[in-house]
This record gives C-alpha cells, structure tokens and sequence, in this order.
C-alpha cells in the first residue's frame, strides 16, 4: 500500500477540504495526476490506482465537498457540479498545479470535462471513466432512487450485502469478497460502531432538482478536449454512459482510445486488468507527446 500525505484546501465559501497526496519520487518528471470520485464516492476509491502508480506519479486525490473527511456543506444546494468545479479551481490555484492529468469517475468525469474546457493548455490527458457529455436517462433514475437514502448496518457483512443489493446488476460476478472491499471503500464506521456511507445525505437534495444532477449539455465542450490523450473506459452493461455516446466521442475526438469491459456495468473500478493495461497505454502516450 502506497503511504499518502491528508492535505486540505479551502473552497471559496470557507470549507475545509479533503484530497490524499501520494507523493512522486524525486526523479519523476511526469505532471501530476488529479482523481476525482464519483458522486457517492471518496478518496479511497482512487487508492488501488494509486498503489500501482504513486512514485512514478504524485498522486492527488480529491474529495468533494461533504464526501470523506472534507467538510459538509452549510448549504446543501452547493452539492451541484457548477460549486464542485469552482472547489476544484480553487485546489489547481492553491496547489499550483500548472499542467497535470485528469482521472475523473462519473460525476468526477464531468467536472475534468469542465476544468479542461476551463482551463485550456493545463490538461496533459484525461482518463473518463464510464461517463461523456451526454447522460443515460436510465442511469439517472436508479441513482436517483439510492442517493441519500441514509440507512447504517451493524456490520462490514451487512453493509457488503446491502450494496450487493443496490449494485448486483453492474458487477454480475462480484463474490463476496469483492463486495466486502467495496463496502470498505464507500462505507465508514461511526463512533457508535455503525456502518454508514461516507457521505453527506444532503447531496440528494439538489440531485433530485431536475437538471442539477448533472453539468448539462456537455457536447458543446468537446472541442476543447480535442488537443487532449483521452482514456475512455466504459462498462459493457453501463446504464450511465450509453454505447451510442461512447460511439459518437470517438468520433469527435482524435486522441481518444476506449476500452468495454465486459459484464460490468457503471462503474468500472480502474484495477481490472484491462483498465490498468489502458492506464499504462494512456500515461504512455502523454509521456510521449510531452
């Protein structure tokens, strides 16, 4: 296990926030690579990506605001991507991050879609796992009908079969085992000894506000993403990133090479081993161009 350094960052409206630091060794001159989770997600899903590749790379994972050990917001309409974007801009100007690489999942793909077309030039490469511009009506219906539910379990196997429930259709051969380490990931233990999602429930409130649950229409952002190496991995049973978008990326942008995996759905975790083959493909590529 790689070991992190906690850095925090303050948000424009006073929050303390949360990224892991996984430092690069002192030869390494590859820009930085910036994680962003998913919507329910936080910095540990980033951590068996960052075992492989931290030394070689400085790694820096972001949590959203409300999400691990960043702090809740007072309002929770801030929960939307265009306060997430104005966070992460905040985090690039504190930590002088002039040129780095982008991994987002999800939601966290959305927003390296933004800060690329925001921040023109400082995008090395990007890694857009299972999302695009566009968003499957159907994949927006389940999450909707999870988020911010709440609920706890009294243990790590409660709290493994409860998410084995929820997500069993995107990950058809997850064993136990595998559901275990998922819990382990999205999941905290409270000082009352409950297993509880790491996780603001407010973040619910403005995702069911229709047309607060994602960016928008991003297509008309494509063009700045042109110049950029992109990694697009999208799971064959995704109800997020539907094939005809994935389809129709590939046809806009040059530089993106994309991967399916088969029988999983949204979204892919990053350590398959044809995502990490990908990944390898991708900083290649970057390290080449650079």
């Amino acid at each position: 296990m790689a070991e992190w350094e906690d850095g925090y960052w303050l948000s424009k409206d006073g929050l303390r926030l949360h990224y892991r630091d996984y430092p690069a060794a002192a030869r390494s001159r590859h820009p930085p690579i910036l994680c962003i989770p998913g919507l329910t997600r936080n910095a540990r899903d980033f951590a068996p990506v960052a075992d492989r590749l931290a030394g070689k790379y400085r790694i820096i994972v972001a949590e959203l605001r409300g999400r691990g050990k960043s702090e809740r917001a007072k309002d929770p309409m801030s929960y939307v991507p265009a306060t997430y974007l104005e966070d992460l801009a905040a985090l690039i100007e504190q930590r002088s991050l002039d040129r780095f690489i982008l991994f987002g999942t999800s939601l966290g793909g959305l927003l390296s879609m933004l800060i690329a077309a925001t921040h023109p030039g400082k995008v090395a490469g990007m890694l857009l796992n299972d999302i695009g511009p566009a968003i499957d009506p159907a994949g927006l219906s389940r999450i909707r009908g999870y988020v911010g539910k709440g609920g706890s379990y009294p243990t790590w196997l409660h709290a493994a079969r409860g998410l084995a429930e929820l997500h069993q259709g995107a990950y058809p051969d997850y064993r136990l085992e595998q559901w275990l380490e998922m819990a382990k990931r999205l999941c905290r233990l409270t000082d009352a000894g409950r297993i509880v999602s790491d996780y603001d429930s407010a973040i619910a409130e403005p995702f069911r506000v229709p047309g607060n649950e994602s960016a928008g229409d991003l297509w008309p952002l494509v063009d700045a993403l042109k110049p950029i190496p992109i990694l697009l991995v999208r799971g064959a049973l995704s109800d997020v990133l539907a094939a005809e978008t994935a389809d129709r990326m590939a046809a806009a942008l040059p530089l993106l090479q994309r991967i399916d995996l088969p029988r999983i759905g949204h979204a892919p975790t990053l350590f398959e081993p044809e995502s990490q083959a990908a990944i390898d493909r991708l900083l290649g590529r970057i390290a080449k161009a650079a």
